[in-house]
C-alpha cells in the first residue's frame, strides 16, 4: 500500500475564476499529500487620488 503512494503523482490544476475571486493550485512537491492554494480577491472599491479641499 506505501508503494501505491509513491506512485502517485498529482496533476496541476487550473485557476479556478469566480466573481472577484480567482484561486491558484500552490506549487507541487513530491513526496507531499496535500497541495495547497493561494486565493487572490479583486478589490470591491475604487480608491480616487485625494484632494485638498478649497480654502474659503
Amino acid at each position: 500500500m506505501s508503494e501505491d503512494k509513491k506512485l502517485f503523482t498529482r496533476p496541476k490544476i487550473p485557476d479556478g475564476h469566480a466573481f472577484r475571486v480567482t484561486t491558484r493550485q500552490k506549487e507541487i512537491v513530491p513526496g507531499q499529500f496535500f497541495v495547497g492554494y493561494e486565493t487572490i480577491w479583486e478589490p470591491q472599491q475604487k480608491e480616487a487620488p485625494y484632494t485638498t479641499p478649497k480654502k474659503p
